[in-house]
């Protein structure tokens, strides 16, 4: 697990030998389920570490300015095989965290992780973004939205800004697009009452590109109407009128 340890220094986090342990668990499950199912492209083991594991972990360039994450609720849309929201557990198992992913398959990986990983206060829910930014148990109560690579920012907003509570925050993790899908989703966050606080530049060892947390506040309620029937977002996102 080295890549995961130097590189986790890097970023000014030192893992515990508990926390590496866990992480190796993670390792070693993930690469015997996707023999059998597809859930991750990146299956060699320093992929994992530097593409999952540390990009997971850099979300905390953004969260730590925020009091920390102890007893915060967290939410991570479209999480996939747990990224970013499982590695962020293990580092910090006090808060209190929320699982959504669409693909059954998934989901199943993922009860069977946390149950292997011990993990207390985890919830894994299989649905949509959609559905559950319309659930009143959900919707604006979230201290943290969390999504990696799910949608173009206009629609990744519309999942997001709806669960998260007033003065909460999204957290998009992307790529080196992100300055241009930000202004691009300007008016759309606006209208579903969010701000645009900064954009962090995270440069990951191994990797020749830049990628970005983008973080946005929650200022305003969220319009009722937001967000829309399932599949809606993507089909037609939230553009500017002139755009």
């Amino acid at each position: 697990m080295q890549e995961l340890i130097t590189g986790a220094l890097e970023l000014g986090i030192r893992l515990a030998p508990e926390q590496i342990a866990a992480f190796r668990v993670y390792q070693e499950t993930l690469t015997a389920w996707n023999q059998r199912f597809n859930l991750t492209a990146i299956t060699d083991e320093r992929g994992i570490q530097i593409r999952h594991f540390l990009d997971s972990l850099s979300c905390l360039q953004a969260m730590r300015g925020e009091g920390g994450l102890s007893g915060r609720r967290v939410i991570d849309v479209g999480t996939g095989a747990g990224f970013p929201g499982l590695p962020l557990k293990i580092l910090c198992p006090a808060m209190q965290l929320t699982l959504l992913e669409a693909t059954r398959k998934k989901t199943l990986f993922l009860q069977h992780l946390v149950q292997t990983l011990k993990l207390a206060d985890v919830t894994i829910i299989h649905g949509r973004a959609e559905e559950l930014g319309q659930d009143p148990q959900h919707r604006e109560s979230y201290d943290w939205a969390l999504a990696r690579a799910v949608a173009d920012m206009p629609v990744l907003v519309e999942y997001l800004l709806p669960l998260v509570r007033l003065q909460g925050h999204v957290l998009a993790q992307k790529g080196e697009g992100a300055p241009a899908e930000v202004h691009r989703a300007t008016w759309a966050i606006h209208q579903l009452g969010g701000e645009v606080r900064r954009l962090i530049p995270i440069n990951l060892r191994g990797l020749a590109e830049t990628r970005y947390l983008v973080v946005i506040d929650k200022v305003a309620a969220t319009p009722p109407r937001y967000p829309r029937r399932t599949g809606m977002p993507g089909k037609r996102p939230l553009l500017a009128p002139d755009m």
